[in-house]
């Protein structure tokens, strides 16, 4: 599917709100959440910038199911090693672990690859995306932070469907068509940028 001028834009500002979190938006938090939110908007500034400059052809890399893990698992990293510091480590060593998973299920042939890179798959999304929209949301309702904070949850949820259309398009078994998930994908990146900007800064 050939790439138009609007899906540009659109990832074009989607880039640009993530290069405004690096620099700006996480500024005052600590080292660890600030390597592991760096890591999450860098990952994603550089994916919009590969998809503008060569299209949805680079989608087609192997490289995109191991790309769309490391936004989720470090933005979850990052919530929980900021918010739950008795997790910390717990949480540290899952997300190495499904990085790894993910990684390892794509790159070494095996019995039932497929099968088994696709639950792998399914699984260290569902975790990191459930802790990226439920934490923001549940720490929002006790009122420990404010209430726009329950944005970056919304982007959480947004982010967790977006991955698992890529991931289990790349894995062959799609959930929408490929042309479905192209046309969407540069608005409901954007969408999730904009909410996690903005629960990010006024949360």
């Amino acid at each position: 599917m050939k790439m138009t001028a609007l899906d540009r834009v659109l990832l074009l500002l989607t880039g640009l709100l993530a290069a405004y979190q690096i620099v700006v938006g996480i500024d005052q938090l600590s080292t660890a959440p600030i390597i592991a939110y760096t890591i999450a908007f860098g990952v994603l500034l550089v994916a919009g910038l590969l998809l503008i400059i060569l299209g949805f052809d680079v989608l087609d890399s192997p490289v995109v199911v191991i790309v769309s893990t490391i936004i989720p698992l470090a933005l979850s990293l990052g919530l929980v090693w900021e918010h739950l510091a008795s997790y910390r480590i717990l949480y540290l060593i899952f997300t190495i672990s499904g990085f790894l998973a993910v990684s390892l299920t794509r790159a070494i042939p095996m019995k039932n690859r497929e099968r088994v890179s696709t639950i792998t798959i399914a699984v260290v999304h569902g975790i990191a995306g459930m802790t990226i929209f439920l934490l923001p949301i549940i720490l929002s309702a006790q009122g420990v932070m404010k209430s726009a904070f329950a944005l970056v949850g919304i982007g959480g949820a947004i982010i967790g469907i977006g991955g698992l259309l890529l991931s289990f398009l790349k894995a062959g078994k799609p959930i929408l068509s490929k042309n479905t998930i192209l046309k969407v994908l540069p608005g409901l990146l954007l969408l999730m940028a904009t909410c996690f900007v903005a629960g990010f800064k006024f949360g």
